[in-house]
């Protein structure tokens, strides 16, 4: 889709100007322009990303999420399956400590920050509530950003669009563009990282963590792949990024041919600015104990969770510990849970 956002149709304050679907945007305008918003709303949660192989829930139970009182609760009426239970307990795991790593050595500080492909803006969330102002989310699955919207970053603007064949977003220049976690399943990635390079403009800076190195999901690079495609050679470990924020300690940066034995990478492009003023290694209060555990023992939500995860959040001890230890919010035992989790 080209043009403007003032041609795409709006249900719930999120314009849905996503490419290739152009019959689907065309039957949300006709409900809208006949005031059947909740009809426009339910066609829209409906719609996934082309990765997703489950078929969407009946319209029925589609139209009873703007009731859901939780993320959770929310998350099982759109039938997210295994994707739920990574938004659900994306708080405490080893990703999303790198991404954090990540923000705390390159901090956007007031420029304004684009997250592409932000699921339901778990960063957002973070960047909000450490004062950046500015906070726009991309996404492709209209839905994904309707829960940020609702349960987890509600400052943040939000619009569902594909980045390389987006309209024009309206944001000002330098920006700070990040893609965490989402990099690896961009089919065009040259067309991605330029587009994402025009939307930071001139002295911005593009970000892109935990890039797969080897996934049998997405469609992986080796790590001088990505360095080529986003034109740096600012290349990190992820699982360095994790450690660094466990230590409280900057991250070791590494050349892109000692990375080929990484899961998966991060890369900084363009102005790399200065480190945040705060730590983001400690969460921000109110403190909860982390839902994983049930009855005192760290409990992962599926097997699946368990694989990918579970080898790398060593941090977390198998049994809750008592006394607590002194880091214990920095480890993650306890976490920042949003209000309506």
């Amino acid at each position: 889709m080209t043009g403007t956002l003032l041609d795409a149709p709006v249900v719930d304050g999120i314009p849905f100007a996503r490419a290739g679907r152009d019959d689907l945007r065309a039957r949300v305008g006709e409900l809208l322009a006949a005031g059947e918003v909740d009809r426009a709303r339910v066609l829209l949660l409906a719609d996934a990303d082309d990765w997703w192989t489950e078929p969407p829930p009946p319209p029925e139970q589609l139209a009873r999420v703007p009731a859901a009182g939780t993320l959770r609760e929310a998350m099982q009426l759109l039938g997210m399956g295994r994707v739920a239970d990574y938004f659900a307990h994306r708080w405490s795991d080893p990703t999303h400590l790198a991404g954090l790593a990540l923000l705390q050595q390159h901090w956007p500080g007031r420029r304004p920050v684009v997250d592409v492909a932000c699921g339901t803006g778990a960063h957002l969330r973070e960047l909000a509530r450490r004062g950046v102002p500015d906070l726009l989310g991309v996404d492709v699955v209209w839905a994904k950003l309707w829960l940020a919207q609702r349960f987890v970053c509600p400052s943040a603007r939000y619009v569902c669009a594909d980045l390389t064949a987006a309209p024009d977003l309206a944001v000002g220049q330098p920006a700070y563009v990040m893609c965490h976690d989402a990099f690896y399943f961009l089919r065009d990635k040259p067309a991605a990282a330029a587009a994402m390079r025009a939307l930071a403009g001139d002295g911005g800076t593009v970000v892109v963590g935990h890039a797969h190195v080897a996934d049998p999901h997405g469609e992986p690079l080796p790590p001088e792949g990505y360095a080529e495609v986003l034109g740096t050679g600012l290349l990190y470990d992820d699982e360095e990024l994790t450690r660094s924020l466990l230590e409280a300690r900057p991250p070791r940066p590494a050349d892109p041919a000692d990375l080929r034995a990484s899961e998966a990478v991060a890369l900084v492009a363009g102005d790399p600015l200065a480190p945040a003023p705060a730590d983001l290694g400690e969460p921000l209060p109110p403190l909860t104990p982390n839902p994983l555990y049930r009855d005192g023992v760290r409990t992962w939500p599926s097997e699946r969770y368990a694989a990918e995860y579970g080898p790398r959040s060593s941090y977390l001890p198998e049994r809750w510990p008592d006394p607590l230890p002194a880091d214990a919010a920095r480890r993650r035992l306890l976490v920042d849970l949003p209000e309506a989790w």
